[in-house]
């Protein structure tokens, strides 16, 4: 898995800062702008987040690169739907050559199930090649590829929705593949603004977990790693 923060708003902390201020300003846009010290944006950003008012975080977008996932992941992903995707096509994209696979780490670690596991991969390849030489179109002949195909994405999200995806999927509940990426966007993101992302992680960070009689039960573990993040 490779994934990469490509682009974002250009100081997004202090255009969250700025619609925040203009919110309680009677002043122009311009002399706000000019009036704003970093020590305002700061300000700003902790009181924003301590009364919950996150309506401002939308102004600031952030647009990742994502590779080497499965296509058991990125369904999981898009259904996320305050975001902009933008997916490799098994339309229009053949996989002449065998086609890269995510194999998760409980079948990996056991070889005979692994080995079974990457037969199963090379029969489907070999039949939809198969397929794609007798002329079937390569949109019918994906039928055939499993979840298990890796995938490419691109995708953005603004803050405030951000937060919210860290909550879900950063998550132990969440599967191991979707929560892996979910923390390396979070690290990418702490980096550009880390006022915004300082608290950003699962639920159980700054409150009880939420997913009550389910919970992991290492509520103490998982507030440490996040902690270690942020150090």
């Amino acid at each position: 898995m490779k994934v990469t923060l490509l682009q974002h708003t250009p100081d997004p902390e202090t255009a969250v800062a700025l619609a925040a201020r203009l919110c309680y300003s009677p002043v122009g846009i311009d002399e706000l702008r000019e009036k704003l010290s970093k020590s305002d944006i700061a300000a700003f950003l902790d009181k924003i987040m301590s009364l919950g008012h996150q309506s401002v975080l939308e102004h600031a977008s952030f647009t990742f690169g994502i590779e080497g996932i499965s296509r058991a992941t990125s369904h999981q992903l898009v259904r996320h739907r305050l975001a902009s995707y933008s997916q490799q096509s098994q339309r229009y994209v053949t996989h002449v050559e065998r086609f890269p696979a995510v194999v998760p780490p409980t079948i990996a670690e056991r070889p005979e199930l692994a080995a079974r596991f990457e037969e199963q991969l090379k029969a489907l390849h070999e039949t939809y090649a198969a397929l794609v030489a007798a002329g079937i179109p390569a949109e019918d002949a994906r039928y055939i590829l499993p979840n298990a195909a890796e995938t490419k994405i691109i995708v953005t999200m603004n803050g405030r929705e951000l937060l919210h995806f860290f909550e879900l999927r950063c998550c132990e509940r969440a599967q191991w593949e979707i929560r892996a990426m979910a923390v390396e966007m979070l690290r990418l993101v702490k980096a550009v603004a880390p006022t915004i992302f300082r608290d950003a992680g699962p639920g159980c960070l700054v409150g009880p977990c939420p997913e009550g009689t389910m919970t992991c039960g290492k509520i103490v573990a998982v507030r440490q790693r996040f902690k270690e993040m942020s150090a």
